[in-house]
């Protein structure tokens, strides 16, 4: 069975794929020579890498919009914040794309890799993560409180919105113990 995608598959050969990562997480966020540096098992890695795949995770802004017309000011102001934002990720995906393929940045380590980031890629990467985590919630239908129902269509959602919350705990983690 292939192995590329780790969402897919029988329970088992999920299990099979990294028989030790279930509920014991490799993740190891430490800081060095001015950089942070992550220690993702194999299996993490996988999982990070599908996760940034998915960015640009959100629309438009939308304003919420009744039948009622819009004032024309409000109209240009909404089609410029579009703009802006839908600038803004196409360049955030720019620098995702080039970060993860530049080769100094994944060390290839026995349990899998490790991923360097400056403070400010820190900061950067944290708020990738948090797009990619809010807007798996707007495409929940932003729920109150716990996902109602997990199915084959919330599912999608629900990783990467608990994903993105995995990667970005241990991120604030290593942040919070350096300050």
């Amino acid at each position: 069975m292939s192995r590329e995608n780790p969402l897919r598959g029988e329970p088992e050969d999920r299990l099979e794929a990294c028989p030790t990562q279930y509920g014991a997480g490799l993740v190891n966020v430490h800081r060095a020579e001015g950089r942070f540096y992550l220690q993702l098992g194999h299996w993490e890695k996988r999982l990070l890498m599908e996760l940034l795949e998915l960015y640009p995770r959100t629309g438009s802004t939308g304003l919420r919009r009744s039948n009622a017309k819009l004032r024309p000011e409000v109209e240009a102001s909404q089609r410029l914040l579009d703009e802006a934002l839908a600038e803004h990720r196409t360049e955030t995906k720019k620098r995702m794309e080039a970060l993860l393929a530049d080769p100094n940045r994944f060390e290839k380590t026995e349990a899998g890799a490790r991923l360097s980031l400056t403070p400010p890629e820190v900061e950067w990467f944290l708020q990738l993560l948090n797009d990619i985590r809010v807007g798996s919630w707007v495409l929940l239908g932003s729920p109150e409180g716990k996902v109602s129902q997990l199915n084959e269509q919330t599912a999608p959602y629900v990783w990467a919105l608990e994903m993105s919350a995995y990667f970005q705990e241990h991120l604030l983690e290593a942040m919070e113990g350096e300050t």
